[in-house]
């Protein structure tokens, strides 16, 4: 069945994006006229760094859960392949905005997000010049490179393959991506970490933590998983997807469900060995976000934690569309908030705060994501037509 967009959803993706650009606009000249526009610079630059990560993290979840079902052969999936591939599809427009707010951070001198990348600031501190041979802008440039590389040429692979196994049918194909989707894997077992310690761990350029990028990478994976999941329900209520079931649904609450307790677990023993250690370097990450975003800090950890927690426990929760809109609507936010306090936190500190600009761009980034995940569904049919599984996938129960 061929999708084809509402233009009531058409209708709704513009209003995001023109509400986003006027509160934008308001944010912009509320900083001037209050502030002057001391911050404007800075302000502007990490939220941008914010909202390209958070979207461009959801892709890249959606393209890890993906290359998972290849590596690992699963069969309930192939019902709602499309789903996910199309939210792997917002990788290049991810990729492309992450990349042009990584240069205008770079070399605008105004942001100074990456303090290490200023050379007169590296001469005056010690310990940052003893991590120069790692950060620096030509070797931040080169792993930035590399891992946008691997991540959109592994993404067109899969996609190319699962276009023309539609037309040519057979396993060749699906052994290859069955190999093609273990190699991701190992690739993204090492680039999911060092690409948090580049983009968000270096903000707070004294401080580190060898959790850090595992728990980078379960926010994005719970962030894709919701949003995986409202996706197969909206396309369910449209009268599309005929083929899934209450069993792909409760499937797809249920990793959503445990992927919020491994975000939930990551978050907790990495504040609780800092916490309990106290060592001074290492509580800095932690101090910072609790003396200026007190309520913000420990709030979202609630909600991510609480929210999936008891109202997603049950078998009929995991089942009911409306339970698991509202639960990963919540959650979605929540994780907003997580990336929001990654960068604000090291970035502006206490001169940071949610205002008009704040939601604006979120609104803006949303509209323009929505927007490309129904055009990529679009363009191929939702049901892959010669999938090895599919019929193990339409006749699936649990």
């Amino acid at each position: 069945m061929e999708f084809k967009i509402s233009s009531k959803a058409k209708t709704l993706t513009i209003a995001l994006m023109v509400i986003g650009l006027l509160f934008t606009g308001i944010g912009v000249w509320m900083e001037t006229f209050n502030h002057h526009g001391e911050h404007m610079g800075l302000r502007l630059m990490a939220n941008l760094l914010v909202d390209s990560f958070f979207f461009f993290a959801i892709g890249l979840g959606a393209l890890f859960f993906l290359a998972l079902q290849y590596a690992t052969e699963t069969g309930w999936y192939a019902s709602v392949k499309r789903v996910i591939e199309a939210v792997t599809g917002f990788m290049p427009y991810g990729v492309g905005l992450m990349i042009l707010t990584l240069l205008v951070i770079t070399f605008m001198d105004g942001a100074h997000i990456y303090v290490w990348m200023d050379p007169e600031h590296v001469k005056h501190d010690s310990l940052i010049e003893g991590k120069s041979m790692f950060l620096n802008k030509g070797f931040f440039w080169i792993r930035t490179a590399v891992y946008m590389a691997v991540y959109i040429i592994f993404w067109n692979g899969f996609r190319k393959r699962s276009l023309e196994e539609d037309r040519v049918g057979g396993t060749d194909l699906h052994f290859k991506n069955y190999k093609k989707g273990a190699t991701f894997l190992v690739l993204f077992a090492v680039f999911s970490s060092t690409s948090a310690w580049d983009w968000l761990m270096s903000i707070d350029v004294h401080w580190f933590s060898t959790l850090f990028g595992w728990y980078v990478f379960a926010g994005m994976w719970c962030s894709a998983m919701i949003i995986i999941v409202t996706l197969t329900l909206y396309l369910k209520k449209q009268g599309y997807l005929p083929k899934v079931n209450e069993s792909h649904i409760h499937d797809l609450g249920k990793w959503t469900f445990a992927i919020s307790f491994l975000w939930s677990y990551l978050w907790f023993s990495q504040f609780m060995l800092i916490w309990y250690a106290n060592i001074p370097e290492e509580t800095t990450y932690h101090l910072t976000r609790i003396e200026d975003f007190k309520a913000m800090y420990f709030g979202m950890f609630i909600i991510n934690f609480a929210f999936p927690m008891l109202l997603l426990m049950s078998r009929d929760a995991k089942r009911h569309a409306g339970i698991l809109t509202f639960v990963g609507f919540v959650v979605l936010c929540g994780h907003w908030v997580d990336a929001y306090l990654m960068v604000m936190g090291g970035s502006m500190g206490k001169n940071a705060y949610i205002g008009f600009m704040e939601i604006g761009l979120a609104v803006l980034f949303l509209g323009f994501f929505i927007n490309r995940i129904l055009n990529n569904l679009t363009k191929a049919p939702l049901t892959p037509v010669n999938h090895p599984f599919l019929d193990e996938s339409i006749h699936h129960e649990i």
